[in-house]
């Protein structure tokens, strides 16, 4: 364990040690590179601001709304016989689109429901192991300028439903 626990506190120093060590090998100016990549991370952060802004605005008027509470209700019909609870449909819909709204759900979850019940277990471990699909194909693509996403968005459906079906099945397994 102590292993462990000296390489996990010891990893980034090695990596940062292991990049400038490599840019002296190869004689590049590193200082010079490195400027040049905060100015092109910067542009990109104001590209991508607008659509940032519209995708937490959307987010919070469907919370402050009730709309999603209301969602909630009407798709855990659907859910509540596949094992998975309504209380956490609205969690599932926000998870999409910002992991800071499904954050705040998921606290509101645990108040309501505790860490170590099986809504808290379930929406612990959805949250690792889903994505926030809209956010992360708009910034992404938005920035890589592509227009046509394919097949993107239906393989992070699948994918997240995938972590959804995971997580009421381990929330399950552990009791």
């Amino acid at each position: 364990m102590r292993v462990l626990l000296f390489f996990s506190e010891m990893i980034i120093p090695l990596i940062l040690f292991y990049v400038v060590g490599f840019g002296v090998l190869m004689k590049c100016d590193i200082y010079e590179e490195f400027v040049k990549g905060a100015k092109e991370g910067l542009e990109t952060v104001i590209q991508i601001l607008p659509t940032l802004i519209g995708l937490m605005v959307a987010v919070g008027v469907l919370r402050a709304s009730g709309f999603l509470t209301m969602l909630g209700e009407v798709l855990g019909k659907v859910t509540e016989p596949f094992g998975f609870p309504s209380a956490l449909v609205p969690l599932t819909i926000v998870r999409m689109f910002s992991s800071s709204a499904a954050t705040g759900l998921l606290l509101d979850i645990f108040r309501e429901f505790g860490t170590d019940s099986r809504n808290g277990k379930i929406a612990s471990i959805m949250m690792s192991c889903t994505e926030t699909i809209f956010y992360t194909v708009s910034v992404y693509f938005m920035a890589a300028k592509i227009k046509d996403t394919r097949y993107t968005i239906a393989g992070a459906f699948l994918a997240s439903a995938v972590g959804i079906a995971a997580s009421v099945w381990l929330a399950g397994y552990m009791g």
